[in-house]
């Protein structure tokens, strides 16, 4: 077969057979996850956890008291991993069982502050792959927010 169109409906074929089956068999149980004392209504979950991987949703810091972002940066960037830590927590995950993270900052010039607060979150050397991203500005006047996905280390 020279044209893969052509061979479409045969690997298709082949991937709703048996292999598929075998893999949506082996499929984990999801659970949607919220914080506890989430009170909102929004259309998403804090957390969910399929089999031994958490996916965490965008994490901003907010000051609960204000629930504003501090005006100081740093204070902003330690509620916001607090936060994050906070969600790997409910379901027994700690910063060190990140294996990916996506930064999002509406100021740049904050890359270096950022990284040297980040960076004590972490007790083991190897960090999770990340990308720091610049962006507009983030919902509720936030200079930073984060999502990742975490994988449950074996021995744990």
């Amino acid at each position: 077969m020279k044209d893969p169109v052509h061979a479409l409906p045969l690997v298709l074929g082949l991937f709703l057979s048996g292999s598929c089956a075998a893999v949506l068999e082996r499929h984990p149980k999801v659970r949607h996850i919220q914080s506890q004392g989430r009170s909102d209504d929004l259309p998403f979950s804090d957390v969910v956890l399929a089999g031994d991987t958490l996916y965490v949703a965008g994490t901003l810091g907010i000051d609960p008291r204000t629930g504003e972002p501090p005006e100081d940066p740093e204070a902003e960037i330690r509620l916001m991993l607090d936060g994050f830590r906070d969600k790997l927590a409910l379901v027994g995950m700690s910063m060190d069982d990140l294996v990916h993270v996506q930064v999002f900052a509406s100021d740049l010039s904050l890359y270096s502050t950022f990284n040297g607060i980040y960076r004590s979150y972490f007790q083991r050397s190897g960090l999770p792959a990340r990308a720091f991203i610049g962006t507009p500005p983030l919902l509720r006047g936030a200079r930073f927010e984060m999502t990742g996905i975490a994988v449950q280390q074996a021995g744990r």
